[in-house]
C-alpha cells in the first residue's frame, strides 16, 4: 500500500497543505486502497475544504434546484418522442427490478425499493436532459447495492464533522451546475 500513488499533493508549507484527490463512488469501494499517508495526513488536518459541502442542505437543494428544466417544461416536451419513450420504458424496468437489486443488508437498515428509487429518480420528468442522463447512468444493479453507503467525498465530510474539524468547499453549487447546463442536447 505504501507504493500506491495516493493522489495527494503536500504544499510545503508551516503547517503543511495538503491537496487529494477524490472520486464520486462509495466509500467502502476505495477506502481499502486509499494509502495512510492519505489517511494520516486527513487525520492531522484541522481544516478540511471539499468540492463542495455535500453536508449543507442549501447545497442538496441547491443541486437539485440547478437539475430541473425552466418552469412549464417537462421532459417529454424537449426529448424526441422515441428516446422519451425508451426512457419512461427503461425506468419502469429499472423500478420493477430495483427489489431483487437490493441487499439483505440494506433491507435491514429499512431502506424500501419504492423509496430508493423515488430518491434517485423522482421528478425525473421535470430534470434537464444532462442530469436524467447522469442519473440513468447510476441506476444499475452494482450501483443500487451500494447505495446507503456515502461516496468518498460526503464519507469524508461526515468524519471531518465527527472529529470537530473546520470544513468548507472551493466551489459552489452553480460552478458545477451552469456548465451541464449549458451543454447543448447533441452533446449530452
Amino acid at each position: 500500500q505504501s507504493e500506491l500513488n495516493s493522489f495527494l499533493w503536500t504544499i510545503k508549507r508551516d503547517p503543511p497543505s495538503y491537496f487529494f484527490g477524490t472520486i464520486h463512488v462509495p466509500y467502502t469501494r476505495v477506502w481499502d486502497f486509499v494509502p495512510e499517508n492519505s489517511k494520516k495526513a486527513f487525520q492531522q488536518s484541522h481544516i478540511v475544504y471539499f468540492e463542495l459541502d455535500l453536508t449543507d442542505p442549501y447545497t442538496i437543494s441547491a443541486l437539485t434546484s440547478c437539475q430541473l428544466l425552466p418552469q412549464g417544461e417537462n421532459l417529454q416536451d424537449v426529448l424526441p418522442r422515441d428516446i422519451y419513450r425508451r426512457l419512461k420504458r427503461h425506468l419502469e424496468y429499472v423500478k420493477l427490478m430495483m427489489p431483487s437489486w437490493m441487499t439483505p443488508d440494506q433491507r435491514g437498515k429499512g431502506l424500501y425499493a419504492d423509496y430508493l428509487f423515488n430518491a434517485i429518480a423522482g421528478n425525473w420528468e421535470r430534470k434537464r436532459p444532462v442530469w436524467v442522463m447522469l442519473m440513468v447512468n447510476s441506476l444499475t444493479e452494482v450501483d443500487i447495492k451500494s447505495r446507503g453507503v456515502p461516496v468518498l467525498d460526503l464519507y469524508l465530510a461526515q468524519e471531518a464533522e465527527r472529529l470537530r474539524k473546520q470544513t468548507g468547499a472551493v466551489e459552489r453549487v452553480e460552478e458545477q451546475c451552469h456548465p451541464l447546463n449549458g451543454l447543448n442536447f447533441s452533446q449530452v
